[in-house]
Parts: C-alpha cells; sequence; structure tokens
C-alpha cells in the first residue's frame, strides 16, 4: 500500500492516477478528500499533515509514502513525527516533495532554511528515502484563471523573464516511479520544464490552447507584491519575487533529471496549457 499525502493536489491527482494505472493499491489523502476527489477503486482517508496523529491510522500497513512540503502550511508541520507514524506503521520507503530552492535559495527561511529541514529529517529517518527538488510549476498560471476567464487578460511580473516551469504530471511520473522502481534510493532529483518560458509566453500559450487572444499587462514588482501578500507570508513573497525577477543560473538551468527516470523529454508548458485549458474557458 502506497500512503499519497496531498492527493487533491497539482502533484497528487495525477500521482494517484499514475500509481493505479501500475496496479498499485494506493490511499489517497488530504484534509477535505472525498470520494468524488479519487479515481474509482482508491481508498481515500481524511488527514491533516500538521496533525501527525490524524496519520497514523492512514499509514497503519502501508509500504511507503509521499509526503508534500506542506506548500504555504509547510511551518506548521512536524515532519519527524510524520515519519516516526509512518514507521510505526511500517513505511519503509518514504519519497519527498521538497523544493529546488533548498539549494538556490538557503538563506530563505521558506524555501531554504524550512526545506533543508525537512529533507534532514528524512535523510535521517533510517527508511529508504528520494528527494524531488523542482522548480517553478506550471500549474502555478491557475492563479490567472479568474481573469482570464473573465476578461482575457493575464497580469504578471517580469514578463520576458524565463524559468524552465515542470508540468506538475512529470513530477508525478517521476513519483510513481521512485515509489515503485528499484534504483531511486538516495537520489535527489531536480525537475524542470524542457526549456525555461516566459510569463508573456505562457499567457499566449494560453490564448492559443483556447483559440483566442490574451491580453498581458506587466505588473510592477510592487503591484505583485501587494496581490501576493494577500495569501502568501512575506518572507515567500519576497523570495518568490526573487526566483520570478533574477533567477540564478541554477533556476534557469534545464535539468535532465525528468529525462533521466521516465526515458523521454518533459512536457512543454504548451502541452500543460493544452491539458488543462478547461480552467482557462
Amino acid at each position: 500500500m502506497i500512503v499519497v499525502t496531498g492527493a487533491t493536489g497539482n502533484t497528487g491527482r495525477p500521482l494517484v492516477r499514475a500509481l493505479m494505472s501500475a496496479g498499485a493499491k494506493v490511499t489517497a489523502t488530504s484534509r477535505n478528500i472525498t470520494a468524488a476527489d479519487v479515481p474509482e477503486g482508491v481508498r481515500h482517508r481524511q488527514a491533516d499533515l500538521a496533525d501527525s496523529a490524524s496519520l497514523r491510522p492512514v499509514l497503519d500497513g502501508a509500504d511507503a509514502l509521499f509526503l508534500q512540503n506542506g506548500g504555504a502550511s509547510a511551518h506548521t508541520l512536524d515532519v519527524g513525527a510524520i515519519l516516526d507514524a509512518a514507521k510505526a506503521g511500517g513505511v519503509g520507503r518514504v519519497v519527498l516533495l521538497s523544493s529546488l530552492g533548498v539549494v538556490t535559495r538557503p538563506e530563505s527561511a521558506s524555501h531554504g532554511v524550512l526545506g533543508l529541514s525537512f529533507e534532514e529529517a528524512v535523510r535521517d529517518s533510517g527508511l529508504a528515502w528520494t528527494i524531488l527538488r523542482p522548480g517553478n510549476f506550471d500549474s502555478n498560471t491557475y492563479a490567472w484563471a479568474a481573469s482570464v476567464r473573465a476578461e482575457r487578460t493575464v497580469a504578471a511580473p517580469f514578463a520576458d523573464v524565463g524559468l524552465p516551469a515542470v508540468d506538475p504530471g512529470d513530477i508525478a511520473e517521476v513519483a510513481a516511479a521512485a515509489l515503485l522502481e528499484d534504483g531511486h534510493d538516495g537520489r535527489f532529483y531536480e525537475l524542470t520544464g524542457p526549456a525555461p518560458v516566459t510569463p508573456r509566453e505562457q499567457a499566449e500559450a494560453i490564448g492559443a490552447a483556447l483559440g483566442e487572444p490574451i491580453r498581458f499587462v506587466e505588473q510592477s514588482p510592487d503591484q505583485a507584491r501587494e496581490r501576493m501578500s494577500a495569501f502568501m507570508p512575506a518572507d515567500v513573497v519576497e523570495t518568490t519575487l526573487a526566483i520570478l525577477g533574477s533567477p540564478t543560473p541554477a533556476e534557469r538551468r534545464v535539468g535532465p533529471d525528468v529525462e533521466k527516470v521516465l526515458g523521454r523529454a518533459p512536457r512543454a508548458y504548451a502541452d500543460w496549457a493544452r491539458a488543462n485549458v478547461a480552467a482557462f474557458r
């Protein structure tokens, strides 16, 4: 049995499908999961990563765990307690969804310091482990969906700064390989898309998928900061703006690990936009 945390998220959903397609037994868990959130035949259980006690019955009898990093709620997690619950339940392998920011922004409290503490807890757990370090996600552009639907407009900063954003489906397939196959223990995988793509180019790709032009409005950093501060902690806002506006060479680099693990090139942003165009209609 493989337990997938964050199973209703952008990576968790395709991971559950990938594991099911491979014939694995899966338990999907998140705070508010329902039967409608999972494919038929998938066991689902409500549990909160911030409450390790709620995970104990979910993990009982499991063989492996996909542990997502908590996103904006990461600071509420006690990863050591989660891993203790996993070991008590019989888990022998854990795949951690971490972040490239652990190595590119080590000074950041959220991306670097906290992320590294999660990785160290996993590495010191005594479990077999694999750590995934994706950069920018294609699905971050869901933040534009409301304005695209209402006005066919995208507003974003740093219009012409490109990052090799990664499809969460590719992250999920790499995670599935690490959970199901031998040869991934003790590995760090840096996961990116096939080429840098700018916000302006992403808006154009959404327009192409819709068959309608999208107007792009470049925000100032201060305008973006004000918008992001409504749903992100201040440290996360500042680090995110730094990555988007002044990416390091490592953040611009196209990584080889998606292709190395999956035997194919990572999907382009335009592929993601076509597959998820319904969100922007």
